[in-house]
Order: C-alpha cells, then sequence, then structure tokens
C-alpha cells in the first residue's frame, strides 16, 4: 500500500535506537525526508549506516531534549528549510525507574522533565506549521501509563500525560485538520530491552526470565519489534490513517487487552 509520503517532512525525537530507529527507518522507506531529533554520539554511526542504505533525505540535529528551550529554533529552521512540516514524531525518553519510596520530589519532576516537557514543545512550537499542512502527531508511550510496573513512579506519570496530552491535542487541533494519535507499547525489543534483561545474569538466566515475559505476551508469545511500531506510526501519519484522531492504538500483541493467561 501507498502511504502517500513521499517527500513528506517529518520530525522525529530519539531516532537513532531503537522504537525511534523503527520508525524513523520505515518513514524513510516510504519516501519520506526524516529529521532526527538526538542527543550526540547515541548510535549516531551505526544510525547513519542504516539509514543510509534507504535514502539521503535526512537531518540530524543533536540535541538534549531536556535543553526544552533548544526546540523550537530546530522547527523554525526545518521549516524555513523545506517549507512545510508534516508530522511530529514523539518518541525520546527512558524508563529510569524512579521509585515511590526512593524518589524525592525533586527527582520525580526532574524524571517527568525528561520524559514529559519535550513532548509538549515539539508540538507547542510545531502548531502553526502543523495547521498549514494539515498535518499529524504520533506520541510514543507506554503500558506502564495504564497497567503500573510497581517500580517506576516518575515515568508512568510522564507516559500517563502523554495519555492525557494526545487526547487533549486531538480536540484541540480537530478543526485544523490536524490529527493526533499515541502508539502504546509494550514488551517491545530494543538495545534498552536488551541491556535490561542481561541485568539477569549469564544467557541461560537471560532466556528464562525472557519467556517469563513473552509467556504473557498473548498473541504468539514474543517481542514486539521496533519495525512493528514503525509501521503503525508510519500509518497513522499518513493519509491512509485521514479518520483517525485521538486514539491510543496498542501495537503489543494483546498484551494490555486479553487476558495473559491464555494459552
Amino acid at each position: 500500500m501507498d502511504l502517500h509520503l513521499e517527500d513528506k517532512v517529518f520530525i522525529i525525537t530519539g531516532g537513532f535506537k531503537g522504537i525511534g530507529e523503527g520508525i524513523t527507518l520505515q518513514l524513510a522507506r516510504e519516501g519520506a525526508r526524516v529529521v532526527v531529533l538526538n542527543l550526540p554520539n547515541d548510535g549516531e554511526q551505526e544510525f547513519k549506516e542504516a539509514i543510509g542504505k534507504i535514502t539521503d533525505k535526512c537531518d540530524i540535529y543533536r540535541i538534549d531534549l531536556r535543553d526544552t528551550d533548544d526546540i523550537a529554533p530546530i522547527i523554525e529552521e526545518v521549516h524555513s528549510k523545506y517549507g512545510h512540516i508534516d508530522g511530529i514524531v514523539n518518541n525520546a525518553g527512558v524508563n529510569d525507574n524512579k521509585a515511590l519510596e526512593t524518589t524525592s520530589w525533586r527527582e520525580f519532576e526532574q524524571s517527568v522533565h525528561g520524559n514529559l516537557t519535550h513532548y509538549y514543545e515539539m508540538v507547542h512550537a510545531s502548531c502553526a506549521c502543523l495547521k498549514e499542512s494539515h498535518g499529524a502527531v504520533v506520541n510514543i508511550t507506554s503500558k506502564t501509563a495504564l497497567t503500573g510496573q510497581g517500580k517506576t513512579s516518575a515515568y508512568a506519570a510522564a507516559k500517563g500525560g502523554i495519555l492525557g496530552l494526545t487526547r487533549e491535542w486531538a480536540a484541540a487541533l480537530v478543526a485544523d485538520r490536524v490529527r493526533v494519535n499515541a502508539i502504546v507499547v509494550s514488551e517491545c525489543w530494543t538495545p534498552l530491552y536488551a541491556d535490561w534483561i542481561k541485568t539477569f545474569g549469564d544467557k541461560e538466566a537471560q532466556d528464562a526470565r525472557l519467556k517469563v515475559i513473552t509467556d504473557k505476551i498473548p498473541l504468539e508469545h514474543r517481542m514486539t519489534t521496533t519495525e512493528e511500531i514503525g509501521n503503525t506510526a508510519a500509518f497513522l501519519l499518513s493519509d491512509r490513517a485521514s479518520h483517525t484522531a485521538g486514539q491510543w492504538v496498542f501495537a503489543d500483541g494483546g498484551y494490555v487487552h486479553l487476558d495473559r493467561a491464555l494459552n
């Protein structure tokens, strides 16, 4: 299916690795121009090699998104350079395990800022551009906002905030034909996830822990791939999803909504 994304301009945060890379590469395959905002030296060389096999229509801005004032000038530069911005993918973030019992309110606020504020500023700064292009926003969030995890209060709060903002922005921008949706990620295999699995010990212990997790994923008892998240995002950004707005889309193998005791 042609998603009609040829030469559309999309800005993706955290695009060098994992889910962000999966989305960026899929948009590039569809012929879009991708603009990646990412921490410097965080997998950049590997990303350049991967994207270079697909397209030369890629711009990179090295930025710490916690320095939120640096976002608007990038949005302005991209719009000035290409004349249009057709979509924003808010993806960057990290589960920093800020637990209720051990996290001060100051640490809580810092974590929420690092995982949520830049989502707001990306859309705030690009709002006029998106209205002009009748563009789209895809927010990446986590099942922790809905299921809880037990030891990550700040991250869960930020991800819950993203769900709320998705509905709020969809309502705020609906008259301007700007569509806003969220993808809720559950268990997706990324470099960060792989690093976490390694903390459980040797290969046998890692495999055992991974099996405990995948056994609870109803569809095929496997992790979601970054490519699958990328495919979902590309669809939501495209005019093939022209009447989809304000939705929380669960690309998770049924993890959140189906009984995990299914066998």
